[in-house]
């Protein structure tokens, strides 16, 4: 489940929080350890800093490992140290043996990647309004290309233990249905993998785990993985971001999307698997091609424009300090997991924390990163091109048109919309939350990035594209895929967006000074007083809505994936926001003119003109009567 709670999180807050400045503390560069022991004591360092209790890591050659360890707690209340047999579970890693799984049959000619679905699983459930034209392809399940929108908090929440891979799928299916043309976008989704792994056990005969454990687990030599809980005292315990309060162990809903537990030692063997190009010991357990086919995207628009970077079968690029890796991270409640690896360098590493501190799982990156890389000589830079010929007509404005979660479009349409210019030979983008970045074209309509810094490193890599256009407009895709909108359209949204927010810290400035007031009588207006009152009501609805999410967040599923009081709670803010715009609207037409100031109706006016343009757009994207648990 990659990343899954952060990015609900930030996307559903982006416009109600003030951007920070974190620039400096996110690049800071850790001293690279000069040996295993220094980058052990670096670790043990970061995990005492962040009250993380334990660490899971390996570093891995294709001759074999040079380290793997358990380093911490593994249970804090027993005080378990975390060993290189400790399990730990490894999310969204998970789903490359979907995958491998899927290409494992198609080398034995019982499927291909271009099968649609239909004819393949006809009994799964899903929606695509392009089926007759573009149907989904097994293919579109494993880069994430369908379009389905992301699961949905009520599947995260489901607590599944013995549920068959069918039955999960049948639990909820609202989440798969194609938003766009499948094949053109990726925009991550969890039960794309499934539904393949669910073809798996179609084909097969056998229950996916089963066939992965006979299949990959064995023979890659991980012999301690698993699909489902194991024994307590061979598994970590997974804690909030305090390190001591634990989360209850989660029976994911649709296991092939993120449920495996794994020690290091497993991972080494994984890790090494994949520098050697899909064989162990000599022996090819999947053909080289079948590695590089995971690790080169196919299906989305921009690959079929010529673009490498990005998100392949279970697989993606991921540039760092001017190296290119590849691999895949992870996250459950209460566990993050990063698996990366450089065949061209033949090293790769593995680590998993058992909290979900995004500090810390940042900054044990960085010194494992450091580490490996400190004797490599980075790849050599693309020559800078000329612009591309027609650049000038991508120039205007865009709006991210890939959003992974639907439940938060609306945030990110308001947060994402951006700039693009040409100037100095370079493409630049400007986003209205004040992130400016710079490109400088490499071959064709492909561009890589500049740094801010001049002692960062650029990407060796195009990780940009102008799109070829097409009938649905034009797009840039840098990783989520952006759709130009007139200017006028992109001016309208930005002024709108602006005059709603100005008039929402003007009623919170306002409303001190009206209850001071009217403690005197002398200046009390009754009919007044629901011109002033229903705008006030209106925004702390807001207020507690947003609220209410922070405050749950760090148990957002189960709070806001189950009917409970998180959630209930969201739903009448959501209910009480509306109606107290409308409200406001009510009061301020009903409310005769010589009973209110001059100052105060027009005042009332133009809150009352925001609030109910903020419900309306809130309305339009289903935020008004949220039900999350529905």
């Amino acid at each position: 489940m990659k990343w899954m709670i952060p990015v609900v999180l930030l996307a559903l807050l982006a416009p109600f929080c003030p951007a920070a400045d974190n620039t400096d503390k996110k690049d800071e560069k850790p001293k690279p350890a000069q040996s295993i022991a220094e980058l052990q004591q670096q670790l043990e360092k970061i995990l005492k800093d962040t009250h993380t209790p334990g660490v899971s890591v390996a570093i891995v050659h294709r001759d074999g490992p040079e380290w793997v360890a358990g380093l911490g707690t593994a249970d804090v209340a027993s005080a378990r140290a975390t060993t290189a047999d400790t399990l730990f579970r490894i999310g969204s890693t998970s789903k490359a043996f979907a995958s491998l799984s899927i290409l494992m049959l198609a080398d034995q000619g019982k499927l291909s990647l271009d099968d649609p679905v239909r004819k393949l699983a006809p009994d799964v459930w899903f929606e695509n309004p392009w089926e007759a034209t573009d149907p989904i392809r097994v293919v579109n399940l494993l880069e994430h290309t369908t379009g389905w929108d992301d699961m949905h908090l009520r599947e995260y929440a489901k607590d599944a233990p013995g549920m068959s891979l069918r039955e999960g799928l049948d639990y909820d299916h609202h989440s798969r249905i194609s938003r766009w043309r499948p094949g053109t976008r990726m925009a991550y989704c969890n039960s794309g993998p499934p539904v393949a792994a669910y073809i798996v056990e179609k084909i097969t005969g056998q229950r996916f785990e089963d066939f992965v454990e006979q299949n990959l687990f064995r023979p890659i030599g991980m012999k301690t993985a698993t699909y489902f809980q194991s024994a307590s005292e061979t598994a970590t315990t997974l804690y909030h971001n305090d390190g001591k309060t634990p989360y209850r162990y989660w029976n994911i809903l649709l296991r092939p999307a993120g449920a495996i537990n794994v020690s290091a030692n497993d991972m080494a063997a994984y890790v090494q698997f994949y520098l050697n190009r899909g064989a162990v010991n000599g022996k090819q357990i999947v053909p080289a091609a079948d590695i590089d086919r995971m690790e080169i995207p196919a299906s989305t628009w921009a690959a079929k424009d010529g673009m490498k970077a990005g998100y392949g079968l279970s697989n993606y690029w991921s540039v760092e300090d001017g190296f290119v890796y590849h691999g895949h991270d992870g996250g459950v409640e209460g566990g993050l997991t990063e698996m990366a690896y450089m065949a061209d360098y033949n090293v790769g590493y593995f680590f998993s924390i058992n909290s979900g501190n995004g500090d810390a799982f940042d900054k044990v990156a960085k010194a494992i990163r450091a580490y490996v890389t400190n004797k490599l000589e980075k790849p050599p830079l693309p020559a800078v091109a000329s612009l591309p010929a027609g650049a000038a007509a991508y120039a205007g404005w865009y709006v991210p048109d890939s959003p992974r979660v639907e439940l938060t479009h609306f945030a990110e349409r308001l947060a994402g919309i951006s700039w693009v210019r040409f100037e100095d030979g370079k493409l630049l983008l400007t986003n209205l939350g004040g992130w400016k970045e710079a490109y400088v074209p490499v071959s064709g309509m492909q561009f890589r990035h500049v740094p801010k810094k001049k002692d960062d490193s650029p990407e060796p890599v195009a990780t940009l594209e102008l799109l070829t256009p097409n009938q649905e407009g034009r797009f840039l895709a840098f990783g989520n895929v952006m759709m130009r909108i007139p200017t006028w359209q992109a001016l309208t949204q930005i002024v709108l967006t602006v005059f709603v927010l100005l008039s929402m810290v003007a009623i919170l400035i306002y409303a001190p000074f009206w209850m001071l007031g009217g403690l005197s009588k002398r200046r009390r207006r009754p009919g007044e007083r629901g011109m002033r009152l229903w705008p006030l009501i209106a925004m702390l609805s807001l207020i507690a809505f947003v609220g209410i999410v922070i405050v749950s967040s760090d148990d957002l599923i189960d709070r806001m994936g189950n009917l409970t009081g998180w959630s209930a709670a969201v739903y009448v803010a959501t209910v009480a926001f509306g109606i107290a715009s409308l409200a406001s609207a009510i009061s301020w037409w009903r409310t005769p003119i010589q009973t209110v100031r001059p100052g105060v109706r027009r005042f009332s006016l133009i809150v009352t003109l925001a609030l109910l343009i903020a419900a309306a757009y809130l309305a339009h994207w289903g935020i008004i009567g949220l039900r999350t648990w529905d």
